[in-house]
């Protein structure tokens, strides 16, 4: 028999309905490459026992001809997502042994649908950073290396642990969730999938925030295949979150294969930045041509205002996250560390609870939210979050179904590499991904090629609002020229 954890969703569920083998039996593979693969860092806690009553009941209900259409499939859960009666903590040491008493929408969604849970995913400390470096928990490892070197490489962030395990075959699929590109750069550093939805396509209720209007919930998968089927599941209206955007979920698997042919990608100009490496520039290339060859049809673009996407994303993010952030004081649930006075005890706790990053950020947005400089950064930078939106709608107005661009400026980088004297070196990760999320739109990033030295490069389709169908049909033409690429085992 195939090796178990190497089967795709959409294979996994087609063995386990012709019953080749059991969710039991697929569960327990992923548990024991789970045990296996532990100096990655991926799981920052294991779930076996809940994964084996889950997998027992899909076996039951598959028996029965009632399994739902995840049925029996093993996922791992970023740590931002609350899950009822299992540890969540946002990777943060202020959250400490926080257990919720309640499901994230989301991950309720998964369950009802009959999918499995491995257990908790590292991520940065709350969705901070472009590295996974961040968590409490230490940095994740990517599974990917440089030819001929040992070195431990960054999965990419905040859902860096979400994309290692995928790519390392420790679980079929990942929730994860993108801000300013963590589901879109973690997916191009280990060549899975990632899909950023629109924004209100999924529910973030129950969902650890860090930007409440970047915020968006999104599959990491190893096809553009298995990353439609658990959209399905994920997405949908919930009343429990007023930014929910009360539409249909269509079939989204029922958009992979659809012929490209007539459809306009635009290609745009402001992405051809100073200095790009040559091998982005002819990834990028190569991707416009395959999707050429598969009927599509290529315009230049203009997006003029993407060069202050970045610096306004960095004013209008941090100040969100100052502000959802208040409510780590020490008082009701998490860390506390003991003062003389409350306004002590306050400072205490959050000084010993954040990390580095978390602190610099909060600093931030508390600064640009502060009196006297609200009008100069922060409505300033609101302000240039509609012209990026309106340059998007401009394109999508003349006929534009999707936009391609790369999805990084470079392939992974070694641990400890970046940000260490300079945090803007790191935020320059971001720098083709903040656009998608400042105008609320969908984005898919695809594994279409490596660099000189063997790791993967991704490439990045933006489509219109509510219009991912596009992105799943024009991603599998990239898959599909490209190829699937998994990393050596050497764990």
């Amino acid at each position: 028999m195939t090796d178990l954890t190497s089967l795709t969703i959409a294979e996994a569920r087609e063995g386990l309905t012709n019953k080749s083998f059991t969710a039991r039996e697929l569960t327990d593979a992923h548990l024991a490459a789970i045990e296996a693969a532990r100096v990655l860092n991926a799981y920052v806690l294991e779930t076996p026992v809940r994964a084996r009553e889950m997998a027992d009941a899909a076996d039951k209900q598959i028996g029965k001809g009632e399994g739902g259409p995840l049925a029996g499939i093993p996922l791992g859960i970023k740590d931002l997502f609350a899950t009822r009666d299992i540890r969540t903590t946002a990777c943060s040491k202020i959250l400490g042994n926080f257990v919720p008493p309640y499901e994230s929408t989301v991950t309720s969604q998964l369950w009802r649908d009959g999918a499995i849970l491995l257990g908790k995913l590292n991520n940065d400390e709350f969705a901070m950073g472009s590295s996974n470096e961040t968590s409490c928990f230490g940095p994740v490892v990517n599974p990917w290396r440089r030819e001929g070197s040992n070195t431990h490489l960054v999965p990419g962030g905040s859902s860096g642990g979400s994309a290692s395990a995928v790519a390392a075959l420790l679980c079929m699929g990942a929730t994860a969730t993108d801000t300013g590109g963590s589901i879109r750069q973690p997916a191009a550093f280990t060549a899975t999938v990632g899909v950023k939805p629109t924004y209100g396509r999924c529910s973030r209720w129950g969902i650890v925030a860090f930007a409440s209007s970047l915020d968006q919930a999104g599959p990491i998968a190893r096809t553009v295949r298995d990353s439609a089927i658990l959209m399905r599941s994920m997405a949908g209206h919930d009343p429990k979150d007023t930014t929910s955007v009360d539409i249909g979920v269509p079939d989204y698997e029922a958009a992979i294969g659809k012929s490209v042919k007539g459809m306009k990608i635009g290609i745009p100009k402001e992405y051809r930045l100073d200095g790009m490496p040559a091998e982005i520039e002819k990834l990028w290339s190569e991707g416009a041509a395959w999707l050429k060859a598969a009927g599509a049809e290529l315009v230049e673009v203009s997006l003029p205002h993407t060069r202050y996407a970045l610096p306004a994303y960095y004013i209008v993010a941090p100040a969100e996250a100052s502000s959802n952030l208040a409510r780590y004081d020490g008082v009701r649930y998490g860390l506390r560390v003991p003062g003389r006075s409350i306004g002590e005890m306050y400072e205490n706790s959050r000084a010993d609870g954040f990390g580095d990053e978390v602190r610099r950020r909060v600093m931030i947005g508390t600064y640009v939210l502060s009196a006297g400089y609200y009008d100069a950064y922060y409505l300033r930078a609101q302000k240039v979050r509609t012209l990026i939106k309106k340059d998007f709608e401009d394109c999508f107005a003349k006929g534009v179904n999707a936009i391609l661009t790369p999805a990084t400026p470079s392939a992974a980088f070694g641990v400890g590499e970046k940000g260490g004297a300079d945090p803007v070196e790191m935020y320059l990760n971001d720098i083709f991904t903040v656009t998608v999320n400042m105008a609320g739109l969908p984005g898919i990033a695809v594994p279409a090629g490596k660099d000189a030295q063997g790791l993967p490069l991704g490439l990045q389709l933006i489509g219109r609002a509510f219009d991912e169908e596009t992105l799943f049909s024009l991603g599998e033409v990239i898959e599909q020229a490209a190829g699937h690429f998994t990393p050596p085992r050497w764990w």
